[in-house]
């Protein structure tokens, strides 16, 4: 039975029950009347529940549809602003003893070089990762209890916090590694990580254990239930996500938004952030062999879905979508993407890899630099914050969800938005950045709406200037 307070999978993300949304969805895609008030509701920003959303998604008529993307970007601007958190992934290792069969790092794959990170080598990614201008990462490996035991993981980020070249430092660190107990995610977060982050891929149970036939992942209920667990263990910042392309994505946005429902209703907060990657092409990866594709309207309805249904949870696209998509998504609800990433283990610092080398994980569609991606954003508009201040600060969870609800982004993250944007100008940035970030941080401090709050602002923007760093709200 379908009970969203159990802490068992297959009862909070229920298969009947979302086969039954589905029907209902379908058979009311015409429902003006139903439909508008869903939207109507939704102006709250309280969000929907996930039978509402999958209507939503289903819906045909066109008039709605638009007023649901206006919806959107409304929310997105009301509790957001014009923010935009940057990261990169960091790959540790490929090493993987799973079978998954959409990944080229499962076990069986002979043809692709197989690397993990020293100590000494994981120093010159974060310096080379500095140098960029980034503040927040988002640690990778695979799962391999001998190659990539949670020792090696948490020497890893203590190695990453404790690297200060020149202006440069680490002051986040995410972590996507594999589902775990209840004791590791303790020691993870007494290691200081910022978002806990695990993709379910699918929540189709039984295509699930089809597509991970092989490795501790096939367990379709320990990989679901890891939230739960990561929560226990202390950790409230947790990233959803799956992977668009393994099953029909109304099934998938479905299971997404119980889960959600779930994390609220069993830990008084939702999750921290939603991930809507696509399938890519990788080294023996046949994407045309997934029949579920996912074309671009229907991905930029989907966020724009997620965006309305549960408005206070952050949203990231990463460079696996093209420039193209990525500024139409982030109109619609997006806000974190990656910039200048690299999906390969080692590939910040080793620039020159032959193809006997090769270690990535995946194609990346966008592969600006991010120098190049900061003065895309600007020039649209966009604050690209690299902010870390709610973190160190112990605003996780509930505390940062109740900062958002009561509507003190703009007296908070956006002042804080604009003091990184000014430490990445004076360290990084292109003449040309350079000149459209100093024009939009003049045009932002209007928008700070505290006197008191704007003039600190200006006067920490004038001192990062002179040469400090590291102020913040």
């Amino acid at each position: 039975m379908y009970d969203v307070k159990s802490k068992k999978a297959e009862e909070f993300i229920n298969h009947q029950e979302i086969m039954e949304t589905l029907k209902w969805a379908h058979e009311n895609k015409n429902n003006y009347d139903l439909i508008k008030d869903i939207i109507d509701k939704a102006r709250e920003m309280k969000g929907v529940s996930h039978r509402e959303g999958a209507l939503l998604l289903e819906c045909e008529i066109e008039e709605l549809n638009q007023e649901m993307y206006s919806l959107a970007r409304e929310i997105k601007q009301k509790l957001y602003g014009n923010r935009i958190v940057m990261f990169a992934p960091l790959y540790l290792s490929n090493y993987c003893v799973n079978g998954c069969v959409y990944c080229p790092y499962h076990y069986q794959n002979k043809s692709i070089c197989r690397k993990k990170l020293t100590q000494e080598e994981i120093k010159k990614e974060v310096i080379a990762l500095q140098d960029m201008g980034h503040k927040r990462l988002a640690l990778e490996a695979g799962e391999d209890p001998v190659n990539n035991p949670i020792e090696y993981i948490l020497e890893s980020i203590e190695t990453i916090y404790s690297i200060k070249h020149k202006n440069g430092a680490i002051r986040r660190v995410n972590v996507n590694i594999a589902a775990t107990t209840v004791e590791e995610y303790r020691m993870l977060k007494e290691a200081g990580i910022g978002t806990y982050i695990l993709f379910q891929e699918t929540y189709h149970k039984e295509n699930y254990e089809k597509l991970h036939p092989k490795g501790p992942k096939h367990n379709y209920a320990w990989h679901t239930e890891a939230m739960d667990r990561a929560m226990e263990g202390g950790i409230d910042d947790v990233g959803l996500g799956v992977l668009f392309g393994l099953n029909h994505y109304r099934y998938e946005l479905t299971g997404l938004l119980m889960h959600a429902e779930h994390l609220e209703a069993v830990y008084g907060v939702g999750p921290h952030t939603i991930s809507v990657p696509r399938i890519r092409p990788a080294d023996d990866i046949d994407v045309n062999a997934f029949s579920n594709a996912v074309s671009d309207e229907i991905f930029e309805k989907i966020v724009a879905v997620l965006r309305i249904a549960v408005p206070y949870t952050g949203m990231i696209v990463s460079t696996r979508e093209s420039p193209k998509t990525r500024e139409r998504v982030l109109e619609l609800g997006v806000t974190q993407i990656s910039g200048g990433s690299k999906t390969s283990v080692g590939g910040y610092a080793d620039e020159e890899v032959t193809e006997e080398e090769h270690t990535e994980q995946f194609d990346v569609e966008d592969r600006r630099t991010l120098d190049q991606v900061v003065s895309w954003l600007l020039q649209l508009g966009y604050i690209p914050s690299f902010c870390t201040a709610c973190y160190r600060e112990g605003r996780t969870g509930d505390r940062f969800m109740s900062l958002v609800k009561a509507g003190q982004i703009a007296n908070i993250c956006q002042p804080n938005a604009l003091l990184t944007l000014m430490e990445y100008l004076a360290d990084y940035a292109s003449p040309e950045t350079i000149m459209h970030g100093e024009k939009l941080i003049q045009e932002e401090l209007k928008n700070i709406p505290h006197d008191k709050v704007r003039r600190l602002t200006i006067d920490y923007l004038e001192k990062i200037k002179q040469g400090q760093r590291d102020f913040r709200f």
